[in-house]
Order: C-alpha cells, then sequence, then structure tokens
C-alpha cells in the first residue's frame, strides 16, 4: 500500500518531481535562446514530453500513492490500452471478433482480478496456458482458415505482451516480501517503473550527445551502442543507489537494476521491430511527443515480468 508519510517514498516523489521541474525550467529557458527552426523544433518537442512526463509521473504516483487497488486499475487500463493499439495495428478480420472479445473483456479483466486477489498460481498461467488454447480454438470453430496461424499467433502475442507481461507490475505489492519490508510494496513498483524509465531516456539522451554507432539501424534508428551503454550503466548506478528503496542490499540492486535495464531495452527493440514491419512510426499519439500507451511501456512489457519472477525466486 502507498503511504505519504513514509519518508522513501516522500524522498523517491520529491526527486521525480524535483528533476520536472529542472527541466521544465531548462525547456522554457532554451525555449527563449532558440533561434533556428530546426533548434526550435527541438525544443518544442522536448517541452512537449516534458508535459507528457508531468501528467504521467501525477497518475502514477497517485495510483502508488492510494493503494494497491488503485494501482491495479491503472495497469488494467494501461493494459487494455495497450492491447488496443497493438490490435489496431495488425490485420485482423470478422473472423476474430469473438476470439477479441474474449482477449479485451474476459482474458484481461481476468487477469488482473488474480492480481488483486494475490491468486498466484491461475495468475502465472491463465493467459500462456488456458488463453493461448483458448483463442485458437474459438477461431477453429468459426471455420475462417484464411490466415489461420498468423491471426492466431497476433492475437495471442498481443494479450501476451499487452495483459500478461504489463500485468507483472502491480502483482509486485503482492509478493510475499521479508518482514522488514512489509507495508512498503509500492515502494518495489516505484523503483522498478523508475529504473525502466529512466534508461530509456538516459539511452535516448545518451544516444543523442555521443551517438555515432547504431545497433539496429533497420528496426531503431535512434537506438546506438553509446545511448545504450551509457543509459544502462546510469541506470544501474541510479538503481544501485536507492537501494534503500528496496528489499535488496547495494549489490543486489545494481544487479536487478541492470537485469531490469536489459530487459527493458530488448523489449523496445521488439516493439520497434513490430511497428517497422507495420511501416509506422508509433503505435498512438494519445501522449503528445511520446506517441501511444505501447510506446511508453515498451520497455516495460520485458522488465515486469522478468523482475517479478526473479524477485519471487530470490527474495
Amino acid at each position: 500500500m502507498g503511504n505519504l508519510s513514509d519518508p522513501v517514498l516522500q524522498q523517491l516523489l520529491g526527486g521525480i518531481f524535483g528533476a520536472l521541474a529542472l527541466g521544465t525550467i531548462v525547456g522554457q529557458i532554451l525555449k527563449r535562446r532558440a533561434r533556428t527552426p530546426a533548434s526550435r523544433e527541438t525544443v518544442a518537442n522536448m517541452n512537449q514530453r516534458i508535459m507528457s512526463w508531468w501528467v504521467m509521473c501525477v497518475v502514477f504516483g497517485v495510483a502508488v500513492l492510494t493503494g494497491g487497488i488503485a494501482s491495479i486499475v491503472l495497469f488494467a487500463l494501461l493494459s487494455f490500452f495497450a492491447l488496443r493499439e497493438f490490435i489496431t495495428l495488425v490485420d485482423t478480420g470478422g473472423g476474430d471478433h469473438r476470439a477479441l472479445l474474449i482477449a479485451f473483456f474476459i482474458a484481461l479483466p481476468a487477469q488482473y482480478v488474480l492480481v488483486a486477489v494475490g491468486w498466484y498460481g491461475l495468475f502465472s498461467i491463465l493467459i500462456p496456458v488456458y488463453a493461448f488454447l483458448l483463442i485458437p480454438g474459438v477461431l477453429a470453430i468459426i471455420g475462417d482458415t484464411r490466415d489461420f496461424l498468423r491471426r492466431t499467433a497476433t492475437i495471442q502475442w498481443g494479450l501476451a505482451v499487452c495483459v500478461y507481461s504489463i500485468s507483472h507490475a502491480p502483482a509486485l505489492l503482492l509478493l510475499d516480501v521479508p518482514a522488514d519490508y512489509r507495508g512498503r510494496e509500492a515502494l518495489l513498483l516505484f523503483w522498478l517503473v523508475l529504473v525502466v524509465q529512466l534508461s530509456d531516456v538516459l539511452q535516448y539522451v545518451f544516444g543523442k550527445l555521443f551517438g555515432r554507432r547504431k545497433i539496429a539501424p533497420r528496426v531503431s534508428p535512434n537506438k546506438t551502442w553509446e545511448g545504450f551503454v551509457g543509459g544502462v550503466t546510469c541506470a544501474t548506478l541510479i538503481g544501485a543507489g536507492l537501494y534503500w528503496a528496496t528489499p535488496f542490499g547495494p549489490l543486489e540492486a545494481a544487479g536487478m537494476a541492470l537485469l531490469v535495464a536489459l530487459s527493458g531495452f530488448l523489449g523496445g527493440l521488439v516493439m520497434a521491430a513490430i511497428k517497422r514491419d507495420r511501416g509506422v512510426k508509433d503505435y498512438g499519439a494519445v501522449i503528445p511527443g511520446h506517441g501511444g500507451v505501447l510506446d511508453r511501456i515498451d520497455s516495460l512489457t520485458f522488465a515486469a515480468p522478468v523482475f517479478f519472477h526473479v524477485t519471487r525466486f530470490f527474495y
């Protein structure tokens, strides 16, 4: 549960909103000093991103502070909009409607209900076992065999990434943590999201400042080795520095932050490959400067389940 009187949570929130305030001030200074059309466009995009970060951080902060149910509802909504963006991007037909209804209105809410009640046994297999088998079964009963394998795999992949993977983030609130950490599970969720998002931002910043060698130019032209190394290294150091907000020691926190940053990088790269395959730049346009919901949480799709299961197994 979130607790505003928790000094650790106060420090984390103060640091985040302090950084946003500093970014806002710097953005306004750069706006006044920009002279060329290209520099004005770059600064305008940066300020738009900062404003979007204000909104996202406030929403996430309120959800964490108001407790587990609010966080679960928030991530359920994120999953819904992410899945909608994903399905809109891919090819589906009339024969897929029943399978999509199952995905959106049965599998998705059921997954988050299981998180809310803490039923780990069914939470961990509902989508990868039961939904995985039910969706192709429904499509086969309908009898539309055109591109059957592709259509089935597309819906299964969207459900697995946008719902199953993302649901592991709020599930952190339900872990059986050590006794001296109980009541502070919200900090673990906060730490995960913070490290993942900082890794993304810092990779972008280091890439812009020092990027020369591209990692996968046909998939994500903006991702460079310099940005990757700089962003992952800094995110690892920050995660280690914030060990006091977790049940980990400094070295353990560094290892977990490195694991989270690497997993998040792979998630972002994979989700970028899907966009390139579909010939689009973003999954949506709901978040100014960032694209769609799935563009903002793409790294979390890989980082959340890896972090959840490693934490559950070892801690």
